[in-house]
């Protein structure tokens, strides 16, 4: 199955489970939105794919929609915890390959994680904990996670780099990061060489430890 191809349900149409849906529908993704509510799916309705109206603690409802065709289905459902919880273990009843679930307190991601989610997620913490990063960590412009440990990201060259060849710099060997790419205005130098020469206010695309890579960018 092509990544296109792939389609996702999101349960509970608030804040968070309708900016997902909607960000999955900007990036050309098949997204069906449920929630109990009839005005939310209204008021949804024209913006992603599909909607539904429904108990989503009912396996029955959940199976004549055929939620098994879905490849991810996320429970964002805030405010009723029995509500998330009963849903996410009929979703794994039914035998949805990956469901994520949403929680707002440690207790209820242990509780979540028990019954079977594949993934749950604290929206406010992780919110949190980005933007302490991003305040620590002024270089980074973009991080995107490769497993539990690795990330590839975008930084500034630190200032105390720039005039400076990559072999120079000892990026691999002092920091344990390695540079993919460097972006100069309109032009990207792929995989570029060794004698490469960085200057000021490049861009950098490096992948490595999360640790390591924020501990390369204070050096800015």
């Amino acid at each position: 199955m092509k990544l296109k191809d792939r389609e996702f349900a999101v349960i509970g149409l608030g804040r968070f489970g309708s900016g997902v849906a909607l960000q999955l529908e900007e990036n050309n993704y098949h997204v069906l939105g449920i929630d109990q509510n009839e005005e939310i799916v209204q008021r949804m309705s024209s913006l992603i794919t599909h909607v539904a109206i429904l108990d989503s603690t009912d396996e029955d409802a959940l199976r004549a929609i055929d939620i098994l065709s879905f490849d991810t289905v996320i429970v964002a459902i805030g405010e009723d915890f029995e509500a998330n919880l009963l849903t996410t273990v009929a979703l794994k009843n039914l035998g949805v390959r990956n469901v994520i679930s949403k929680a707002p307190t440690n207790r209820q991601v242990d509780i979540l994680s028990r019954v079977g989610a594949d993934r749950v997620i604290q929206p406010e913490y992780e919110a949190g904990k980005r933007l302490a990063q991003e305040l620590s960590t002024p270089a980074i412009l973009e991080k995107v996670a490769l497993g539990s440990e690795h990330v590839i990201a975008e930084v500034i060259v630190p200032e105390k780099f720039a005039n400076q060849s990559l072999l120079q710099a000892h990026f691999r060997s002092k920091f344990g990061v390695s540079v993919i790419s460097v972006k100069r205005g309109d032009d990207v130098f792929v995989s570029p060489r060794a004698d490469f020469i960085l200057l000021p206010k490049d861009l950098l695309v490096v992948l490595g430890r999360e640790q390591r890579i924020d501990n390369f960018c204070r050096l800015s």
